[in-house]
């Protein structure tokens, strides 16, 4: 919980809106630990979701950044 909270307070704004619009989404096993989502939601005030199937969610989204790299590019070069 604390360190969803110090990560929260350092979280610049207009990547914060965005959280605070969508909430926040748990992936890795770590979200399939048994009251994570609600403990942090009652913490943060925030709606807090796991991803589906969390165990290979991060696993697609590297898949699908690599799919589409030359869109990304700008951010390797900053």
């Amino acid at each position: 919980e604390d360190a969803v909270m110090e990560t929260l307070s350092l979280t610049p704004p207009e990547l914060a809106a965005d959280i605070y619009k969508t909430g926040i989404y748990l992936a890795g096993g770590g979200a399939l630990l048994n009251g994570l989502a609600d403990r942090i939601h009652r913490k943060t005030g925030l709606p807090v979701c796991v991803a589906e199937d969390p165990l290979r969610a991060v696993v697609r989204g590297t898949g699908i950044a690599l799919k589409n790299i030359n869109k990304f590019r700008f951010l390797m070069s900053s």
